[in-house]
């Protein structure tokens, strides 16, 4: 991999925000300390992973609100 070790930790924090993963979130926050990476610079790929998060949760709620309630139900569901 050609980016360095800031960039890469950067990316890897806005990816873990984005994919809910607290324990990626939690490695990769120590790694980019260790890299030099200021609190700012963190806070910003924080916000670019939330805007992520949020534009994917936008689609598949649109797509959940066209089911209905009957059909939603009748969907079953791998979260019971």
């Amino acid at each position: 991999m050609k980016l360095d070790s800031r960039t890469t930790e950067l990316i890897a924090l806005g990816a873990a925000v984005g994919a809910n993963c607290k324990a990626c979130l939690e490695f990769h926050l120590g790694e980019a300390r260790k890299a030099g990476v200021q609190d700012d610079e963190i806070l910003d790929a924080v916000e670019v992973g939330k805007m992520v998060r949020r534009g994917a949760a936008s689609q598949v709620d649109k797509v959940a609100a066209k089911l209905g309630p009957e059909r939603a139900a009748q969907a079953g569901g791998c979260c019971r």
